[in-house]
């Protein structure tokens, strides 16, 4: 039996209170802590090793501690690349009568998406994926926003506040989640007066992150969102519960409009993970900090013991007899030019203590565990902006980088494959929220803007009508999204920009060359390839581009491959118009 089932046997809700429903939740969520116990730790500590505390206090207080930014720069570059390919939302139709919806919808959720700051939360999302190996966003309704009227909002999440049940690998098969957020007493006490006398009694907890600036955290209370499943006339609805100590402060399967459908009718919980390495049995990963700490620790231990060293032999030391009468405040004044003693100065009276330099060898093997810890990131000189010796054209540069950016495109999969579940959590509180119009600012196919209004009466079911007397039922439109990178990287335009000057150079832009600039185009894998083609097909005089939507194996004449034969009867089109 899971945790989440001692709350949910069938049982009549009336019989049991709001302060006994509270305390058994507050159960299942110390249980729920337990087990998460261990990545809560490891993300605190990963933090200090992101803002490079985790060397500081040596053996003395006096010992030199350097720690080195190797393991930091990896980081910032690897975020870097990321936000050069932020993603962009295309929503695509799965039946012909939802597509002008799906227009419009590939409209306005960026704009949704821009209110909401996003390119911030993704930033910050990806961030924190990179040292803790997962980001999370949250989607929720925000029912105060725009006065009153209400708006989707995304958030970046902290792992630390979110806790669900152990051993699961997808957060939808846990029966329970809470999300627990520390407010301020007097802004909770505002917002429910019922909690006025309570405040200050304790009630949970989350683990806090080590500041370098001294937090007080006793004038605020930890809030506990609580979504759980539960089964409803043959479908999973999710439900919310607010409670803060002791108080039930909202619960939705209370509210009349909600207790039989859920508060959210896409029946998912509003946390997308976004993953940067997995690990069986959490829906939690590791990241980049947790690969390289093993090295990075060598390489600041290599730099300690080298600081060290050359301290030693920048400042000589001595024995000095305990008889001897050398005058120690002179002989230690490098500005005295006469050190004065006392009776006979012997051999042995003060001798310099021997250094021992380090060997070359083992400046060797730290520029090798700095080598192994480059490769290790995938951080190649390359990544960062390097080049090798004589390569100065962009193309050339910005092809080097794509050959050495594997793992960043692996990585940038995962967060497309997330940020697509964002958006398709977005179309969802559309449908289900946007019951009265909302005017967007959006831009036309010429570029200039246009202002629509949009509510979400071509997104609810459908009735079909009937046929031959039997109900057919209604349809609920779906969608699909595709992901876009909005490439940022001066590299990446100027290698377009270059790839364009080409193409003119050689007169593929020439109207009468058209048939052989869409053969070329074809084969071509470049931004806006359709626009560029449908403008050569309008130059040439032709009103649209007419795509082989499948080569049959008759259309295949000697041997031709099926691209070489669309590419064909492309032409012979083009030539016909």
């Amino acid at each position: 039996m899971k945790i989440g089932d001692l709350f949910h046997k069938k049982e009549d809700k009336t019989d049991v209170s709001d302060t006994e429903r509270v305390r058994r939740a507050a159960l299942i969520l110390e249980k729920y802590k337990a087990g998460k116990v261990n990545l809560d730790r490891r993300i605190v500590e990963n933090d200090r090793w992101f803002r490079m505390r985790h060397t500081s206090g040596g053996v003395k207080d006096s010992a030199p501690s350097p720690s080195s930014g190797w393991l930091f720069n990896a980081i910032a570059n690897r975020h870097a690349d990321v936000m050069d390919n932020y993603p962009a939302p295309v929503i695509l139709p799965r039946e012909e009568d939802d597509r002008e919806e799906a227009e419009t919808l590939s409209k306005i959720v960026p704009v949704i998406l821009d209110r909401c700051d996003f390119e911030e939360v993704y930033s910050d999302v990806q961030m924190y994926k990179l040292k803790t190996g997962t980001g999370v966003y949250g989607v929720f309704w925000d029912g105060g926003k725009d006065g009153g009227l209400g708006d989707v909002t995304v958030r970046k999440i902290d792992l630390l506040n979110l806790f669900w049940e152990p051993g699961v690998d997808d957060i939808e098969d846990s029966a329970n989640l809470f999300y627990v957020e520390s407010v301020p007493n007097d802004r909770l006490v505002a917002a429910y007066p019922i909690l006025k006398d309570k405040v200050g009694r304790g009630g949970p907890t989350v683990m806090r992150y080590i500041y370098d600036d001294t937090v007080d955290a006793s004038d605020r209370t930890c809030v506990v969102d609580w979504y759980y499943k539960k089964r409803v006339g043959g479908r999973t609805v999710v439900h919310l519960s607010k409670f803060a100590l002791d108080v039930l402060l909202y619960s939705s399967e209370d509210d009349p409009a909600l207790c039989e459908r859920g508060f959210y009718d896409h029946g998912r919980y509003p946390f997308v993970f976004d993953t940067l390495y997995r690990a069986e049995g959490t829906p939690a990963g590791f990241g980049f900090i947790d690969v390289g700490k093993g090295a990075q620790d060598f390489i600041d231990r290599g730099g300690q013991a080298i600081l060290e060293n050359m301290l030693a032999g920048a400042r000589p030391r001595y024995f000095e007899r305990i008889d001897g009468s050398i005058n120690e405040e002179e002989f230690t004044d490098f500005t005295k030019n006469v050190v004065h003693v006392s009776g006979n100065l012997g051999e042995d009276s003060v001798r310099p203590v021997t250094h021992y330099p380090l060997s070359p060898v083992y400046l060797e093997v730290l520029r090798d565990k700095i080598v192994e810890l480059k490769e290790t990131m995938g951080n190649r000189d390359v990544n960062s902006g390097g080049t090798v010796s004589g390569v100065t054209a962009a193309s050339a540069i910005a092809a080097m980088q794509e050959a050495g950016a594997k793992l960043t495109r692996d990585n940038n999969k995962a967060s497309y494959r997330a940020f697509r579940r964002v958006v398709l959590l977005i179309i969802e509180l559309i449908r289900q929220f946007y019951d009265t119009e909302r005017r967007f600012r959006i831009t036309g196919d010429d570029g200039a803007p246009l202002f629509i209004g949009y509510e979400n009466a071509g997104l609810v079911p459908r009735d079909q009508g009937d046929f031959c007397g039997e109900a057919l039922g209604a349809r609920t439109p779906l969608f699909d999204v595709k992901v876009t990178a909005e490439k940022a990287s001066p590299y990446s335009k100027m290698a377009q920009n270059e790839l364009a000057l080409e193409l003119y150079k050689y007169g593929l832009f020439s109207p009468a060359a058209a048939p052989a600039a869409l053969m070329c185009l074809e084969m071509m894998d470049i931004d806006n390839k359709e626009r560029i083609m449908e403008r050569i097909a309008k130059n040439a005089g032709a009103d649209e581009i007419r795509i082989p939507e499948k080569i049959a194996p008759s259309d295949l004449s000697g041997g031709e491959s099926a691209v070489t034969a669309a590419a064909r009867k492309r032409t012979a089109m083009m030539t016909e118009v």
